[in-house]
């Protein structure tokens, strides 16, 4: 009878093992930010959600949808901008694109929300300049990004 529970006892802390440690497609959400712009010009914040990392080859997330708000807290014609580096698998390679939000409304938050795939990372830059088709070169190169995600 002892090696009996002995044995149930060990299946189960395995079971429970493999379950914790071994999903081959697991969801993870986590809230990010308030991130801001110097100055506090600007500020992001909102959730991302990875779903079915895979770490066969290349550690990438099947997709990551971000979404949140990005808010403009000055007056006049700057406006806030969220500004997003996507590094995904493209073969072997990891490039990265850009993708960004726009709020040029004093204090009135603008939601926005992206789906990408084959994801490697997600940074964020928060800036706050004129307005414009896309963010200007400063706000792309200088300062630091903010690793938002990164599949392991």
């Amino acid at each position: 009878m002892a090696i009996t529970r002995t044995l149930a006892g060990l299946t189960l802390a395995a079971t429970a093992t493999l379950a914790l440690t071994a999903p081959a497609h697991a969801t993870a959400s986590a809230p990010w930010g308030p991130h801001y712009a110097p100055g506090q010009a600007a500020k992001a914040a909102g959730t991302l959600t990875a779903t079915g990392e895979d770490h066969a080859d290349l550690p990438t997330a099947d997709t990551v949808r971000v979404s949140g708000k990005v808010q403009d807290n000055t007056r006049g014609a700057t406006c806030g901008w969220a500004v997003f580096r996507i590094t995904y698998r493209s073969g072997n390679d990891l490039p990265n694109r850009s993708h960004w939000a726009r709020d040029c409304s004093y204090r009135t938050p603008k939601q926005f929300s992206f789906t990408y795939r084959d994801v490697y990372q997600v940074e964020l830059k928060v800036c706050a300049e004129r307005k414009a088709a896309k963010p200007s070169l400063n706000c792309l190169y200088a300062g630091t990004w903010k690793t938002l995600y990164l599949s392991k």
